[in-house]
């Protein structure tokens, strides 16, 4: 199939696992050619045998190969490529890195850097977003200085308040602070938090939102001032602020609010002139009022779920608007149709406090069927690292509605099949019976340490127990010697021996 995007034949993806497979993917459907780098335990990762051509940057360490610009910006002169898509994490918020890729002559999948530096800044993203009319949690928007002008602030806005590292996310550098007592200690310990995690120690602060929702819209861009949105997903089911299961519409917004949210997503999407595909995220309060939270300048690891329920490939898309192409949808195309579900199966042990548990996958078996996706990075065989996040996959359900939808996941989990390693599939198979989440009456807070407890898998001592009974009775059958002269009794019972 001959090349259909200008300017685009061949494209190395600066990034592994499943999203480097899911990008490579898009690329052979579009006629395009792929370029895999990979580090030293990456060397048969199945992102690197999927590829057309792959290329060794480093040691295990991500450091010292998939965070270092050069090394990559060297394959892609090395392998001929004109393009560079970085998947999600790595580099894919690097504005430098954004910025030397469009300096080499190459061609970034990814919006410009000016738009990555505002909105990958807490501060300078709420400022921007303020200015162009977008709701924002009341608040400051400006460093504080000092935990004596923290207080005087949280007096004004009234607690609970959340204090916020301005240079970063995934839960560093946050704190929710209840009362004026807590809060030196609590300023102090972000402002170090941020500092080892980011290098940058500002905080600032924002009203807490009582019972929020974590919803974000999906907004895609093009270079000729078009900007749409793919609807709302619900990411409210976190960990430690770390999203775990992901939905899509969300089951509680009204229509109107819906209306309003995604007119404000594309909104901030024009104020900072954006190209390609991102996420526009809101806290949804439990009466239906909405504020900025920030905005990811990248694709999503749950962006599959707005695939199912769209039917529009954002990587596609983000190959189309990167090659210059305008966008190849009007909003009126775009609509829902059922619901969608998405869980991350990490190899963490829930019976142990959610540790990591690396290792060989001995055994490694995909659900399948009508409307189930599967977005995996590993194989049977494979070994799980210490060195990188310890999600092996993505497991994706439609329905024609949220309880068909749910009723496929519970299908679709209790097929999946690993070995080896611990999963979270256990811990889902317990969530998708939880009273409060089957009601969709849940919000950032559900998983608390007692309902993570309660939905951990307990030890399966019958199982054990009959595993020890089968190996016993093998044994005894091994050392039990065969009659003298066997009668009704077949040879071939006796092969094993």
């Amino acid at each position: 199939m001959s090349p259909t995007l200008p300017g685009i034949t061949k494209v190395l993806v600066a990034n592994r696992g499943e999203i480097a497979l899911r990008v490579m993917r898009a690329c052979r459907e579009l006629g395009l050619g792929t370029v895999a780098v990979y580090s030293d335990i990456d060397a048969r990762a199945p992102h690197v045998r999927y590829a057309d051509e792959a290329y060794h940057i480093g040691g295990a360490v991500s450091a010292e190969s998939y965070l270092v610009a050069e090394k990559i910006l060297a394959v892609a002169k090395q392998s001929g490529a004109d393009a560079i898509h970085p998947g999600y994490g790595f580099l894919s918020e690097n504005a430098t890195f954004a910025q030397q890729v469009q300096d080499a002559g190459l061609i970034w999948v990814g919006p410009n850097p000016y738009a990555i530096t505002i909105m990958g800044s807490k501060t300078e993203s709420r400022q921007k977003m303020e200015s162009a009319g977008v709701p924002t949690v009341p608040g400051v928007s400006t460093a504080i200085p000092t935990a004596e002008e923290a207080l005087e602030i949280a007096e004004t806005i009234g607690y609970p308040v959340m204090l916020k590292a301005a240079a970063g996310g995934g839960g560093k550098g946050m704190r929710e602070v209840t009362c004026a007592e807590e809060l030196p200690e609590a300023f102090h310990r972000a402002h170090s938090e941020a500092v080892n995690a980011f290098g940058n120690g500002d905080i600032y602060m924002e009203k807490r939102v009582v019972k929020p929702r974590h919803v974000e819209v999906q907004v895609m861009a093009d270079a000729h001032g078009n900007v749409v949105h793919v609807f709302e997903r619900d990411c409210s089911i976190q960990r430690r602020h770390q999203k775990v299961v992901e939905e899509a519409p969300c089951p509680v917004i009204r229509p109107e609010v819906r209306d309003a949210m995604t007119k404000v997503a594309v909104q901030a999407a024009h104020a900072v002139n954006y190209v390609g595909a991102g996420t526009v995220e809101f806290l949804l309060g439990d009466d239906q009022s909405f504020y900025f939270l920030e905005m990811n300048t990248r694709l999503q690891v749950e962006h599959p779920i707005t695939e199912m329920i769209t039917g529009f490939d954002l990587v596609h898309e983000q190959l189309r608007v990167a090659a210059g192409l305008p966008l190849s949808v009007q909003q009126s195309d775009l609509q829902i149709h059922g619901h969608a579900l998405e869980c991350r199966v990490y190899a963490e042990d829930a019976t142990n406090n959610w540790a990591p548990s690396p290792g060989k996958i001995a055994q490694y078996s995909e659900p399948s069927g009508a409307w189930v996706r599967v977005d995996s990075g590993v194989l049977e065989g494979d070994e799980v690292s210490v060195y990188y996040d310890p999600m092996i996959a993505k497991l994706i359900v439609w329905g024609r509605d949220r309880e068909a939808a749910i009723g496929r996941l519970r299908r679709a989990l209790s097929e999946y099949r690993v070995q080896g390693i611990q999963t979270t599939i256990p811990f889902f198979q317990a969530l998708l019976d939880d009273p409060e989440f089957l009601s969709s009456e849940y919000d950032t807070g559900f998983l608390t340490p007692a309902k993570m407890e309660a939905l951990a898998p307990q030890p399966n001592h019958l199982a054990v127990a009959e595993l020890a009974a089968l190996i016993a009775q093998f044994e005894t059958d091994l050392n039990t010697k065969p009659p003298s002269q066997p009668q009704a009794t077949s040879k071939w019972k006796w092969s094993y021996r």
